[in-house]
């Protein structure tokens, strides 16, 4: 009777201790995950850039898909708009105020996840405060893909029209125009007139098309190496289908090598990068949303 009432004890024992082994697991990646978006919001991409000219992932995607003197993206690109909503999506994941919950114990897929507010700390950014705010008090929560939908304002549901944002094309713009990037005209189009921003500071442009071309060229590393941000921006511009227009300088056999390393980085499986050390989750559940 006593020996098991010990051996009860010890397993007692046992799986208190893994509890406890588990429960502070989860305090280190959490502790490890704070740190890393804190640094991302204090560092910047750009060593020697000045606090203006730091660019979000939507300024970026939308400074590749502009065109330099014209100051408008191609009439003929239809995916723009819900790229730079997966922009606002990963950008808040990144400087961690979004996650998704947790997969449990049946390992739900990532585009079946819901996405959660972490915090609702202001970022600063307007755009993202109102995403961020959209989020927050949805209940129940939305995933990534209905996120993206929703954003847009690609819906059936008049009840659910109010979380589009409206004019971001425009809006981020006026950012860079703000941060001295790009400047404010007007054209005129024979039946309309239309704003333009034409670019003004290529210094600026021309350092971004050089990190997305170093970064499947001199830089080239695995994909877990990766700079999560830098990562972030090659795979959002190609779903924004403006990545070509960073490609378009380079001689042909870089030309080559860049776009198969690009295609490799497409054809990773967002479910297992996912689980890797250090992996944001909710990046990759953007990507698996539009490489589905």
């Amino acid at each position: 009777m006593a020996s098991l009432a010990q051996r009860t004890s010890t397993l007692v024992q046992r799986r208190t201790e893994a509890t406890r082994s588990a429960a502070a697991d989860r305090e280190r990646e959490s502790a490890a995950e704070e740190d890393e978006a804190r640094r991302g919001e204090e560092e910047d991409d750009d060593v020697g850039d000045s606090k203006e000219t730091r660019l979000t992932l939507m300024e970026e995607v939308l400074l590749l898909g502009l065109k330099d003197r014209e100051g408008y993206t191609s009439f003929w690109n239809d995916c723009i708009s819900s790229g730079l909503r997966g922009c606002m999506l990963v950008e808040l994941a990144l400087r961690g105020r979004l996650q998704l919950e947790p997969c449990g114990a049946r390992r739900k897929s990532l585009l079946s996840r819901k996405v959660i507010c972490k915090s609702d700390a202001p970022t600063g950014d307007v755009l993202l405060d109102e995403a961020l705010k959209h989020i927050k008090e949805t209940q129940p929560p939305e995933t990534v893909q209905s996120w993206i939908e929703l954003l847009s304002g690609e819906t059936w549901n008049p009840l659910k029209l109010h979380y589009q944002l409206r004019n971001v094309r425009e809006r981020l713009a006026k950012n860079l125009v703000e941060k001295g990037v790009l400047t404010t005209e007007k054209q005129n189009f024979l039946l309309f007139d239309m704003t333009t921003h034409p670019l003004t500071n290529s210094t600026i442009k021309q350092r971004l098309i050089k990190k997305v071309q170093d970064s499947v060229l001199e830089k080239w590393n695995d994909p877990h190496r990766m700079d999560k941000r830098v990562l972030s921006l090659i795979l959002l511009a190609h779903s924004s289908d403006v990545l070509e227009n960073a490609f378009a300088p380079l001689q042909d056999d870089q030309y080559d090598l860049g776009m198969k390393r690009v295609h490799s980085l497409l054809e990773l499986e967002p479910e297992k990068e996912s689980t890797k050390s250090n992996a944001n989750e909710l990046m990759w559940a953007v990507v698996a949303a539009f490489t589905k």
